[in-house]
């Protein structure tokens, strides 16, 4: 093989040669999809036999169910704008209008969780003294912290331990399946961390970001998902790639920096190498801490195969309608750890969307393990299905069998932005600046749900444009 060109030397075929996107869940899917609509020529690499990632949907009898994620926030204009342009506006739907109700378990029983001044003024969830203690943060004056500290902590700091046990706790295992004492408050909630920056109460941050957020245009946000659910955006994205664009079952095998990059990967055996002007890395962690640089074959992210993620199990369960007591007048209902059950949460499936459920019957995603309890993930179908019956029985009066299961147990389901996580973040940046023509993004690195993850891959393929029209000017 010749050896490439250096990469500060512009060339004629760096010039012509495609950009590579490695990973083909949300966020290569985005980038590849942003880089043809800019009119590059992309190659798309997945591992795995489909593409999409965590997203998984699958319909059975009637039953609708999501494996991955559930929904997503539409809350900005790079994201409404997408939806858009790949024509899904008439596959969107809303969550219920009954789903804007969220509970959260306190002492056995499912507490609606306020959502106005007047509902936090009433609700049973918090003591006098917490309320008045909430109330009280919005006068809170403005402070630099020097060093970051746990989120568990830094809400402490606000709003005192019954609102970390019975607010932070739940939400932490809903959306990361962590450890709020563990995570970063600065780099896992960084939207928090700046509000108390700039104005010293969160509240007040919070209001001042969402006054920014409509100047600025932004819609606002919605929980949404699509009438077949969330495979139709992966499903989107796949139908405008061109012909020979994703490659499947493909292994990378080394990656030689230079201009143009060359990539070594296989399938069945059989090795291929080609030549590309830009490489998007849009791999999990654990992917990106295995791949090999260069003729030494160095692993410069090997780091970031210790960034813990623990493993969580998604349980759908499918009932006849008079087997659950409970009217599921709402999203769902979040389990702190404080209540001792085997749950983190569980999602009311078919009130959130329409056509979840055979007519008659409602369904039920539980969601299991986490950093707190990960051994509750080890089990099989029946197993976890008898640990939690008994906790659904309390909170929502289910009885009998289910007449329908479905089990998805993610063994490393989320990354976590935990204390000193900047190591990593580090790391990455570094890489970057070690290899020209290298952009790595996705949920290691941008943030983990789904639309910082769409936004993590159309940043990048902007960012790749950006650079070829400018590598082009010199050349």
């Amino acid at each position: 093989m010749t050896a490439p060109a250096p990469a500060s030397v512009p060339s004629a075929l760096t010039s012509q040669a495609p950009v590579a996107v490695i990973g083909g869940g949300i966020t290569g899917l985005a980038a590849a999809y942003r880089l043809i609509k800019a009119g590059q020529r992309v190659r798309l690499f997945e591992a795995s036999t489909r593409l999409g990632g965590a997203i998984r949907t699958e319909l059975t009898d009637g039953w609708l169910i999501e494996s991955g994620p559930n929904s997503f926030q539409e809350n900005s204009r790079p994201i409404a704008e997408l939806i858009r342009e790949l024509g899904l506006e008439k596959e969107r739907v809303v969550t219920n209008a009954a789903a804007r109700k969220r509970f959260i378990v306190r002492r056995g029983r499912l507490c609606p969780a306020p959502l106005s001044p007047p509902a936090l003024l009433t609700t049973p969830l918090f003591s006098a003294g917490s309320k008045l203690r909430l109330l009280g943060e919005l006068f809170h004056g403005r402070r630099e912290r020097t060093v970051d500290v746990s989120l568990a902590d830094f809400v402490q700091d606000h709003f005192g331990q019954e609102i970390v046990d019975y607010a932070l706790n739940p939400f932490v295992s809903g959306v990361y399946a962590g450890d709020a004492r563990k995570l970063s408050a600065r780099h896992a909630f960084p939207k928090l961390w700046e509000c108390e920056q700039k104005h010293g109460s969160l509240l007040r941050g919070q209001i001042a970001l969402a006054k920014a957020r409509r100047a600025e245009g932004h819609p606002k946000p919605k929980i949404i998902s699509f009438r077949t659910g969330l495979q139709a955006l992966v499903i989107a994205l796949a139908l405008q790639l061109p012909a020979g664009t994703i490659e499947l079952n493909a292994t990378i095998e080394s990656l030689v920096p230079g201009a143009p990059w060359r990539i070594v990967w296989s399938r069945g055996g059989e090795a291929h190498t080609e030549a590309f002007a830009h490489v998007i890395l849009a791999v999990p962690a654990a992917s990106l801490s295995k791949l090999r640089f260069g003729a030494l074959a160095e692993r410069p992210l090997a780091l970031l195969d210790a960034i813990e993620h623990p493993p969580v199990a998604s349980l759908f369960l499918g009932f006849r309608r008079d087997q659950v007591a409970h009217p599921l007048d709402g999203f769902g209902a979040l389990v702190p750890a404080a209540e001792k059950r085997a749950l983190l949460g569980v999602l009311f499936s078919s009130t959130l969307f329409p056509e979840r459920a055979p007519a008659g019957h409602v369904a039920l995603t539980v969601m299991v393990g986490g950093a707190v309890r990960p051994d509750l993930t080890q089990g099989s179908l029946d197993q976890i299905t008898a640990a939690v019956m008994p906790d659904l029985n309390v909170l929502l009066g289910v009885t009998g069998t289910p007449l329908f299961r479905r089990l998805q147990v993610w063994p490393r389901a989320i990354p976590q932005y935990q204390l000193g996580y900047e190591r990593f973040l580090d790391a990455i940046a570094a890489c970057e600046r070690a290899y020209p023509g290298l952009a790595i993004g996705g949920q290691v690195r941008d943030g983990i749900a789904l639309p910082s993850c769409l936004e993590s891959g159309l940043a990048m393929a902007d960012r790749v444009v950006s650079q070829r029209s400018h590598f082009k000017s010199h050349l």
